[in-house]
């Protein structure tokens, strides 16, 4: 999950886990109800987008008369039209019916689910009018959305892996009660990939999760009782690291700074040494190296057009946890210095794969003054800053409760039950 830049969504996000809290732990079969609703956008400006559902639905105007009621699996499509309006485009007529944005899909059965672009999701379905394009919005409630992120970011089914479930339930509704809103320009509040969080609907639940989601219900956690950023990654590799040195233009977040995953005093003792990326190796020759970076370092800036011949690759500074804080990469063409931020996009492995994390150590091969080999010898996975997933799967099988396992991971913070 990438870090939001966005902050002003808290100040919302703050009174509503306020007036929550004032209420009461809550809880029971209410609580679902209670929830707030989350609006993701599936579907974003583009020139169509195509929905049904597994029951029966009504279409309805943004008034919230009946345009249609529609038996399951008849798909229609929408298309963007003048004016603030949209085309649907009916499977039984030739005309299109053209009506103001947004419109509503509802299930006649609150168990049936919406389907957009052949996905299943819980919740209800708003369709709109994007600057240029459909927008398909999913409406569903909090739990819902977190039942479906959690299973798909860190979807465990061994008992032993179930505290570490439900610290991740928890970051996950935490981050999403924060940028409730953070969209509002584009009629939504969150994207369902890792520009926000990864939500792929029903697809992707599991029941053990989904039981382990619900014994979190309703609780976030909190700063200042604030929602936090809580942002997590794969593995660390030995440490976390402070917000404020793998983010660009950050100010240092007081719950974000480095925390230990050490578990003993053995080389490799950490919580996150099960993970399959906790160790790995990178190698790149020649011809690899050359065709990477002058694909990748152009879109740096600054050193002109021609990228060159890569002749030297070397790592400049590093965080106080040994992450890789600036890159500078020397060609013919120039000089390009790689801040922290865009090394894993600048030195890929493929075309289509990022490096895993900033944790690493380089090694040169040369064959006189010519660099013929580049090795990055690394450690974890993602940007490293806030919970390690596989650190938390390390301390749930040691016996560790998500309470705690949270509290070790964002210090300072307090786990509250916002309904």
């Amino acid at each position: 999950m990438r870090r939001a830049a966005w902050r002003a969504a808290a100040a919302v996000a703050a009174a509503a886990l306020a007036a929550a809290c004032a209420r009461g732990p809550g809880g029971g079969p209410g609580a679902l109800r209670e929830a707030p609703l989350m609006r993701v956008g599936l579907v974003v400006d583009r020139p169509a987008g195509s929905f049904s559902a597994t029951g029966q639905f009504r279409v309805l105007t943004a008034g919230g008369d009946i345009i249609a009621v529609v038996d399951a699996g008849v798909a229609w499509r929408a298309e963007p039209g003048d004016a603030g309006m949209v085309r649907l485009i009916r499977p039984d007529r030739d005309a299109p019916v053209v009506t103001p944005s947004p419109v509503a899909v509802q299930t006649e059965d609150p168990n049936a689910l919406v389907v957009v672009e052949g996905q299943r999701y819980r919740g209800s379905l708003l369709v709109q009018r994007g600057s240029t394009g459909v927008t398909l919005v999913n409406r569903v409630p909090l739990e819902w959305y977190v039942q479906s992120v959690t299973a798909v970011e860190l979807g465990f089914r061994a008992p032993s892996d179930r505290q570490a479930v439900m610290a991740q339930a928890v970051a996950a509704r935490t981050y999403a009660v924060r940028y409730r809103g953070r969209r509002e320009a584009l009629g939504f509040d969150l994207y369902p990939t890792d520009a926000d969080q990864v939500y792929p609907g029903v697809a992707a639940e599991k029941p053990e999760v989904t039981d382990a989601t619900r014994q979190t219900q309703g609780q976030v956690l909190t700063y200042a009782n604030q929602p936090i950023e809580a942002l997590f990654h794969s593995t660390c590799g030995h440490s976390t690291e402070a917000a404020s040195e793998v983010f660009r233009n950050e100010a240092g977040t007081p719950y974000l700074r480095a925390v230990s995953d050490r578990s003993g005093s053995g080389k490799n003792d950490y919580y996150c040494s099960i993970s399959p990326q906790f160790r790995w190796r990178e190698e790149w020759d020649d011809a690899a190296l050359n065709a990477i970076l002058a694909r990748t370092l152009p879109t740096l800036g600054g050193a002109g057009a021609s990228v060159g011949r890569v002749t030297d690759v070397r790592v400049t500074q590093t965080t106080p946890m040994g992450r890789v804080k600036e890159m500078v990469v020397v060609t013919s063409g120039g000089t390009f210095t790689v801040p922290s931020w865009r090394v894993r996009d600048v030195l890929r492995p493929t075309a289509d794969r990022q490096l895993r994390s900033n944790q690493f150590q380089l090694h040169e091969e040369r064959r006189g003054s010519d660099l013929v080999r580049l090795v990055a010898a690394g450690a974890g996975a993602g940007h490293g800053v806030g919970m390690c997933q596989w650190g938390a799967v390390g301390r749930s099988r040691a016996g560790q409760r998500y309470d705690r396992i949270l509290a070790t991971y964002y210090p300072g913070t307090q786990l509250q039950r916002m309904f």
